[in-house]
């Protein structure tokens, strides 16, 4: 069978060889433990540092009350923002202001019940 056009060129990348001695392993093998660590490790010092990251004990309820108050935040600290909220809703910058903080409080109503194990 005759092909006709460029070459294909067989690349064995990612894949381990067989080592011989004195080669050098794969180093994206060699990284990955690495790798998992230090994002394990940068990730807990998130967690720990800011609130609004969560955590592995963080129920449904903290997480949207985490998102709506970043929401409200966000659109408190950005004028442009608060200013076209207040025109969609025919309000004033400063009431619409007041309305976001407001809805800060409680943003996604009453905690639910927990259950006590």
């Amino acid at each position: 069978m005759l092909r006709v056009g460029r070459p294909t060129l067989q690349r064995n990348i990612g894949r381990s060889q067989p080592s011989s001695p004195g080669s050098i392993p794969n180093p994206s093998a060699i990284m990955q433990a690495s790798d998992r660590f230090n994002i394990n490790s940068q990730l807990e010092h998130l967690q720990a540092k800011y609130v609004g990251t969560g955590h592995a004990d963080l129920n449904r309820f903290e997480w949207a009350l985490n998102i709506q108050r970043d929401s409200y935040a966000s659109y408190i600290g950005h004028y442009p923002v608060l200013a076209y909220f207040a025109i969609a809703e025919n309000e004033s910058i400063g009431r619409e202001r007041y309305n976001f903080m407001q809805k800060m409080l409680l943003p996604c109503g009453l905690p639910p019940e927990r259950e006590e194990d």
